[in-house]
């Protein structure tokens, strides 16, 4: 009877929430630790580790190509309120450091996303680039997170930043990276199981030099027809030399980058009949895809799809 009785008073306090596990609410809007990113891989992975503890602001617009983008007055405005300003390196947001002289330093932790990071060098990763394909600034090719290695290094820069600038979740920030980095490694494991079976190694991209970390990552031969910067223009016999490169390999696909107008993929699929697949770099989203949720990892699970077509692993 004392046991009836106990059972069906929890469940009556139960009913009231007294005997449910309380899970911690998010903390209020105005005690939420403040970070600002400039490109959409770093806002995803601070939305990761600090989930409802952290307010993430993207500096770069939707839809907006990164290379080209110059911070106004505004950007310097909202940077100067948040807590943490969180870039990726030099070579990809030069303007990074002017905007550092700008900022009250004393108040907003800069974070330099790349630090322990494997860089490469973009000009010895792209050999048949003419001088005057290069600036000085493009010496390391500033793609690094599509080497998920180096994604989960990102990860772990930005989860010791927001531990250190709010140490009453210390612990929960370290946990959220330490999840999200299995989720990485996951994908990484995914990308090289998959790859490894591909006839075909030979990825040729219709546009910048974006896709180097991912090709040396997984044993691609990555051709491009520009070299870092997306402004750059091919020369007339770049062009005819990946025509050629297209028809010796038989290769039935050619990559376009996803926010970088397709044109000389179109060329080059006019010139051979080939199909163009799109690739992401991830440096942005589309407005609808922000609007949407979209994430990194679902972008590069994307891409994965389209490298098993375009490379004919099926």
């Amino acid at each position: 009877m004392k046991q009836l009785f106990v059972t069906l008073f929890c469940a009556t306090l139960l009913l009231t929430g007294a005997c449910s596990r309380q899970e911690p609410a998010p903390a209020p809007a105005a005690q939420r630790l403040k970070v600002v990113t400039t490109l959409f891989p770093l806002y995803d992975f601070a939305r990761n580790i600090g989930a409802d503890l952290v307010e993430v602001n993207l500096l770069l617009p939707p839809g907006v190509e990164p290379h080209s983008f110059d911070p106004q007055p505004d950007d310097i405005l909202r940077i100067n309120r948040a807590d943490l300003f969180v870039y990726t390196h030099p070579a990809m947001e030069p303007w990074a450091v002017r905007v550092a002289s700008a900022i009250d330093t004393a108040r907003v932790k800069i974070i330099d996303a790349s630090a322990g990071a494997k860089l490469r060098q973009a000009t010895a990763a792209y050999p048949q680039a003419d001088d005057h394909d290069h600036r000085h600034d493009e010496a390391i090719d500033p793609h690094l997170w599509l080497d998920f290695s180096n994604a989960e290094v990102m990860v772990d820069n930005l989860a010791v930043a927001m531990a250190a600038a709010d140490p009453a979740h210390h612990d929960t920030y370290l946990a959220n990276a330490r999840s999200y980095r299995e989720q990485l490694a996951a994908l990484d494991e995914k990308y090289r199981s998959t790859l490894a079976g591909c006839p075909n190694k030979v990825l040729l991209h219709g546009g910048h030099f974006a896709f180097g970390y991912l090709a040396a990552r997984y044993g691609l031969d990555y051709r491009a027809a520009a070299a870092v910067s997306p402004d750059a223009e091919p020369t007339p016999t770049r062009m005819a030399d990946l025509v050629r490169q297209m028809r010796a390999n038989n290769l039935r696909y050619v990559f376009s980058e996803e926010l970088v107008a397709p044109r000389l993929a179109e060329t080059l699929a006019r010139e051979t009949g080939a199909a163009i697949l799109p690739l992401n770099a991830a440096h942005n989203l589309s407005r609808e895809e922000f609007a949407g949720g979209v994430s990194f990892i679902a972008l590069m699970e994307r891409n994965l799809t389209n490298l098993v077509t375009g490379l004919g692993c099926q």
